[in-house]
């Protein structure tokens, strides 16, 4: 199984909530992660405040540089995202295509690398100490209510 990234792209739809029900629109997103929950394949996901609320560090020179948003052009916008595991790109891609999205909306998928893509440095520190550290965050995550 691969870990994929559903990012869920911008372009002036956020705009348009003000015109629409939001109490439908949490409603729609919520079928939608319960939907990919009860399949097994939803590791996460969160929404993101308003671009203006950001801000992006950019490496362009000797020290970076800090710009407050709101940034970039619209289309290159994202608002929100989704982790799912899934067996192959394609199910990740039918997984993106059932998002209640409208018109001027668009997610990109994005494969998660993982230890595979990594193989011919498998003895570097880093890498060992990556898998140290995800085991931990494993272990130190609680267990599930069985209530």
């Amino acid at each position: 199984m691969s870990k994929y990234m559903l990012i869920m792209r911008n372009s002036g739809s956020v705009e348009k909530l003000e015109d629409m029900d939001f109490e439908a629109v949490i409603n729609a997103m919520g079928a939608y992660n319960e939907s990919m929950i009860n399949a097994g394949v939803m590791v996460g996901g969160d929404g993101l405040t308003d671009a203006a609320q950001g801000a992006v560090v950019e490496f362009t020179t000797e020290a970076p540089i800090v710009t407050d948003g709101p940034y970039g052009e619209l289309h290159e916008l994202f608002n929100g995202f989704w982790t799912i595991e899934v067996a192959t790109r394609e199910e990740a891609i039918e997984w993106a295509g059932r998002a209640p999205l409208g018109p001027g909306n668009k997610i990109e998928v994005r494969r998660m690398t993982d230890e595979t893509d990594f193989a011919d440095h498998a003895d570097n520190e880093y890498l060992q100490k990556e898998q140290e550290w995800r085991a931990q965050e494993g272990a130190a995550k609680p267990a599930a209510d069985p209530a």
